[in-house]
């Protein structure tokens, strides 16, 4: 058994004439005892011993025992934080704040969902005639709202829905449908759905994708063979035809359909990775057409938008890393074809389309400008946004007399607008009436040197007034990869932070989509080194401006964001004082070898790539990277044990490690959810819960004694 020990300090405010003793009380922690079962690999030669296999058997009586007795601990560590509770409760007061989505239309009804506050899970609303009712309430589906709701999706005429649900965050779904008028359940759910959207086809049935079920535990055993069916109202999902991915000589990991709005085309993509895919089109006008190409590798993003009659809308990232707009007939839809209809620019774009408009969302800085463009190409207006910040939306159907968008940044609550297609001109739909003062924080964007000499940005958010002593809270939180891009936007948790007299500060990293495809391309592979750099560049900033020190700085992310953390506090243990990998990818030897791993090959590559990939991933992958007799910071590990996309082995392994090999007094604990996944559909009271906790460990490591706002500090 491994001990450690720390101190917990209680005092009462000392006033600023006077100061009293420091009361302390000492708490011995006695860390689980975690076997070691060595297991040997061997890589190009090279042997690697993993002592925690054992704990990748998620179905096993042992690792539930281990689970157990690691929450016993880290449940026990965490209680004993005096501010833990005024956390949670600051928490539940700022989120309790009715929340509501922007309306759609589907058949004789206008849906939306709304959450009055600090309800579990979205409720879905409808209207007619003036008059609102509750359509489906995914609060009801289970005891503990673990079971959410995923896609919803309505028959052309809207008389017929299917809904997906999740059960304990789990990406295996089920498919219910429903009469919309009675709510009546019309068929038996399917099931063994995964990755999937769901697709109609007039009123007649609809497109999904799932895999074959794997042998072994299906939370973690590898599934790469996606297939797209479809399914006819009426008939047994037994029944239902392979659209796409029956043969096994064309083995793809991801595979979706979708059926254009007036439901002549099926478009199909089909891809091995995150990145890259194949897309084909198929008429359904025309019985037994078959499926055409439109690109035919994996060279590419492109996706179809729009069709007008046989014309083909493609967004598309081929010879242009920033994307651009195509046209194309769908008779000859190959890139040869093709003619440019948005040209590439130098922002990243994004698209939507409604009422018979494009909306062109552009990035710069990873702040958003919008262009609205009509059906010839011709540039309408730039929609003036609100502010300096995220926008979403002006999406809708071709016919929509209204659309709606939603503005954000990170001291800017959601809120949402109205929006007159034909004049530009937009009006509130719905604002919070949250009791957060905006007008009290600032954001500021800045731009420093990564250690290439690469200039990353980073957005800065913190209260006013706000004295540059190197003592404040940081919360550095970072992702870099999957072309994912971090922009501007508000939460309920962070403003907790914030309040308390906390910084945030979110780099825009390589690996990310801010720049497009050359930034991402920067962050993968072997050259997935510039993410962990440019990470580490900006604590250096922080530092070196001011804003906080490493005994003030903690760093977070979540999935490949955990990477980040495990990887940086495994290179510079010194930059910070306290590191939150969540659900994290951990093990970069194995990662691919579970669930749909496999496909995130485009961004990490594998270990049985070459040797060079091989030793380039051992050289920072987080769990092959602790060294006995360092002294880490200040660890809270967090994972779902129902967690079936990054697997919770990932999260056990490293926190073993960590725990075995630790110098100092700084805690390494795990913090494991229950019933609970990658973090969608995670019900409301287990999030407020889990950020009460990942604060509060925080602040205490930090060494602060109490909240709030005026924190003070041993």
């Amino acid at each position: 058994m491994k001990y450690l020990t720390f101190i917990i300090l209680f005092t009462s405010a000392i006033l600023a004439s006077c100061a009293k003793e420091t009361k302390q009380k000492s708490i011995k922690v006695n860390y689980p005892e975690t076997i070691k079962k060595a297991v040997r690999d061997t890589f190009f030669g090279t042997e690697v011993i993993d002592n925690y296999r054992w704990l990748e058997d998620d179905r096993s009586e042992e690792t539930e025992n281990w689970v157990k007795a690691e929450n016993d601990v880290t449940f026990d560590y965490l209680s004993k934080i005096p501010y833990r509770e005024q956390l949670k409760k600051r928490l539940t007061e700022l989120w309790n704040y009715e929340k509501l989505g922007t309306p759609f239309i589907e058949g004789d009804y206008t849906y939306f969902y709304k959450n009055d506050g600090l309800q579990n899970q979205y409720v879905v609303y409808r209207k007619k005639d003036g008059i609102e009712t509750l359509f489906l309430d995914p609060n009801t589906f289970s005891k503990d709202a673990t079971t959410s709701l995923g896609s919803l999706s309505f028959s052309k005429d809207g008389k017929t829905a299917a809904y997906s649900i999740s059960e304990g965050g789990s990406d295996w779904r089920k498919i219910i449908i429903m009469d919309t008028e009675s709510k009546i359940i019309k068929e038996d759910t399917l099931v063994d759905v995964k990755f999937s959207g769901i697709s109609w086809y007039k009123n007649e049935g609809f497109y999904y994708s799932s895999y074959d079920k794997p042998q072994g535990s299906e939370l973690s055993a590898k599934t790469d063979q996606h297939k797209l069916y479809y399914h006819q109202l009426g008939t047994s999902q037994k029944e239902d035809e392979v659209i796409f991915g029956e043969k096994a000589s064309e083995k793809h990991r991801y595979v979706g359909g979708s059926t254009t709005e007036d439901s002549r085309y099926l478009v199909i993509s089909a891809a091995t990775s995150t990145s890259g895919n194949k897309l084909f089109i198929k008429d359904l006008s025309v019985s037994d057409s078959k499926l055409i190409p439109i690109i035919d590798t994996f060279e590419s993003d492109t996706y179809v938008i729009q069709n007008s009659q046989s014309k083909l809308y493609l967004v598309t990232n081929l010879n242009a890393p920033n994307k651009k707009v195509v046209i194309v007939n769908s008779e000859n839809p190959t890139p040869e074809n093709w003619i440019d209809f948005i040209p590439e620019t130098e922002n990243v774009l994004s698209l939507s389309s409604g009422a018979g408009y494009f909306f062109a969302e552009y990035m710069v800085d990873a702040v958003s400008k919008v262009l609205q463009y009509d059906f010839d190409g011709n540039l309408i207006r730039e929609v003036k946004l609100p502010g300096v910040g995220s926008s979403a939306g002006f999406g809708g159907k071709l016919d929509a007399k209204e659309l709606y968008f939603s503005f954000t940044n990170y001291n800017t609550p959601n809120a949402s607008y109205k929006f007159n297609p034909n004049k530009g001109t937009y009006v509130s739909y719905w604002k919070p009436a949250i009791s957060f003062n905006s007008t009290d924080y600032e954001s500021k964007q800045v731009f420093y040197n990564s250690k290439d000499g690469t200039k990353v940005p980073m957005i800065i958010t913190h209260k006013k007034g706000v004295v540059l002593n190197g003592k404040n809270p940081t919360i550095l939180y970072g992702y870099g990869g999957f072309n994912i891009s971090l922009t501007p936007s508000f939460s309920v948790s962070n403003a907790v932070w914030i309040e308390q007299g906390g910084v945030y500060a979110v780099p825009n990293l390589r690996g990310g989509g801010e720049y497009g495809k050359k930034w991402h391309d920067a962050g993968t592979q072997m050259q997935k080194q510039n993410v962990f750099d440019d990470f580490i560049a900006a604590a250096e900033y922080l530092i070196d401006n001011k804003y906080t020190s490493p005994a003030y700085l903690a760093i977070k992310g979540r999935s490949n964001g955990g990477l980040l953390v495990g990887a940086t506090m495994t290179q510079r243990p010194d930059l910070m004082k306290v590191a939150l990998p969540g659900v994290g990818v951990l093990d970069m030897l194995r990662y691919h070898t579970f669930t749909a791993g496999a496909g995130w090959a485009y961004d990490y590559g594998t270990a049985n790539d070459s040797i060079e990939m091989f030793e380039y991933l051992k050289g920072y992958s987080p769990v092959h990277n602790v060294k006995k007799g360092t002294k880490y910071p200040a660890t809270l590990v967090t994972t779902g044990d129902h967690d079936d996309r990054v697997v919770p082995a990932h999260s056990f392994k490293f926190a073993a490690e960590l725990q075995e090999k630790q110098t100092g007094e700084n805690p390494v604990l795990i913090r494991i959810e229950t019933n609970a996944g990658h973090g969608a559909g995670t019900p409301i009271s287990k999030t407020i819960e889990q950020y009460s906790d990942v604060f509060g460990f925080t602040l205490f490591n930090m060494g602060f004694e109490q909240l709030p706002k005026s924190l003070k500090i041993k």
